[in-house]
């Protein structure tokens, strides 16, 4: 499956056609989201744990398999529809208008973005142990990073440690916020196998442990605002933890270079998911100005309310524009890292922006739970942390601007290189 291409800027020539077989994959996605996934949120008694229905999940998985929309980010070979990081940047904002939709194709994070990890780095007998009952739908998994005790704005921080014992690697440490981690088969661990001072990014690998191993225990799992995914965010304890030395995945210290190029496409996921939210905000927004009346008139006819709806439409609009450039430089193998931390920066506070303004136009009703708007508005304010915070991503964007000033260059190569 082809996703939407443009000509390199050099012919002169920017299309935003999307081809004609990814446009009815599209339509299809959309049938499944209309017709299966939103008469479904009714089924949800408790969306804060979607395990205790994940009979309905099963059944949309069902209802996708049926379509032919199934894991199609996935290649062919693994049951999926070879779909690039492009054409998943339009699927993952259609299925933003509901958590449902994305574990219905079972594309949903960490999953999604583990299966990618696996693709990247893994041996055929891991693939087949791991990635087979994942793509399947047989498991969940969790990617285990974050710790509680260190800033892990700066990876070389992480304190869990891999230690070579014979033909074993035994693991301690202490994970937080491990997304999926209740109920997974596996997670995929950041741990240190390296002894420099101070650490480095060399120093860090990736390792595969079976949630069933003795040692790794769920401690507890602390209130988090916004809403939840399957398996929760739970902080894990790693104690003495086993697993064979085939187990690295990838090779010895080069845990963040696979996960740098895990964590492209998951911004890129993330960020396409939260245009998807903004839009649903902006259209009940929308609604709710024709509909209500104050002050002899229709609230949509009061200026301030336009500009508001108005300012909501313009950050789609560049948000839109920003994750559609960076997933096509990053599918055609272009330099892509400001462009990824320019748009998951500016997306994630666009969202918020955008559901901030919904909230004051609903009023009461945007601060109810009986809408989805306040949910969203928490949902808004975790995006600037997760995945990166927004002051990470700064320093980032800024750094290479300066590289080139020092250099004598125009920051034009910084600003998405399309001058």
């Amino acid at each position: 499956m082809s996703s939407p291409t443009a000509v390199p800027p050099t012919t002169g020539t920017i299309d935003f056609t999307i081809p004609a077989e990814l446009q009815e994959l599209l339509a299809r996605i959309d049938a499944f989201i209309q017709e299966d996934v939103l008469p479904a949120e009714l089924e949800i008694t408790d969306p804060d744990d979607i395990l205790k229905d994940w009979d309905v999940v099963e059944r949309l998985r069902d209802k996708a398999r049926e379509r032919g929309i199934y894991t199609p980010h996935l290649p062919e070979e693994w049951g999926g529809l070879g779909v690039g990081i492009l054409g998943m940047s339009l699927i993952n904002q259609a299925c933003g208008v509901s958590g449902l939709a994305s574990l219905g194709l079972n594309a949903m994070a960490p999953d999604e973005g583990n299966m990618h990890t696996l693709l990247i780095a893994g041996r055929p007998d891991q693939l087949e142990e791991f990635l087979r009952p994942l793509a399947d739908g047989r498991t969940r998994s969790c990617f285990a990073m974050t710790e509680p005790d260190v800033a892990s704005s700066d990876p070389t921080n992480l304190q869990t440690t891999a230690v070579r014992d014979g033909d074993e690697w035994v693991i301690n440490g202490r994970k937080w916020c491990i997304t999926g981690a209740e109920g997974a088969a596996f997670a995929i661990v950041v741990a240190k196998t390296g002894s420099s001072e101070p650490a480095t990014h060399r120093d860090y690998s990736l390792i595969l442990v079976p949630c069933d191993t003795p040692g790794w225990a769920i401690e507890r799992h602390p209130g988090w605002m916004g809403s939840h995914s399957p398996g929760g965010h739970p902080i894990v304890t790693l104690t003495d933890v086993r697993v064979p030395v085939g187990n690295l995945l990838g090779d010895e210290g080069a845990g963040f270079v696979i996960a740098q190029k895990r964590l492209a496409g998951g911004r890129l996921a993330h960020a396409m998911r939260w245009i998807g939210v903004s839009q649903r905000a902006l259209d009940l927004t929308s609604q709710r100005l024709l509909e209500r009346k104050a002050f002899g008139k229709e609230l949509a006819r009061h200026q301030g309310l336009q500009f508001m709806i108005a300012d909501s439409a313009m950050d789609l609009y560049a948000s839109r524009l920003m994750v559609l450039h960076t997933a096509w430089k990053v599918e055609n193998g272009l330099p892509h890292r400001q462009e990824i931390a320019m748009t998951k920066t500016f997306v994630s506070e666009a969202f918020g922006r955008i559901v901030d303004r919904a909230v004051q136009i609903h009023g009461a009703a945007g601060i109810a739970t009986d809408l989805p708007i306040a949910r969203w508005y928490q949902d808004a304010r975790a995006a600037r942390i997760y995945d990166g915070a927004s002051e990470v991503h700064r320093m980032v964007i800024a750094r290479e601007c300066l590289k080139l000033a020092m250099q004598g260059q125009s920051a034009t190569a910084a600003t998405g290189d399309l001058g």
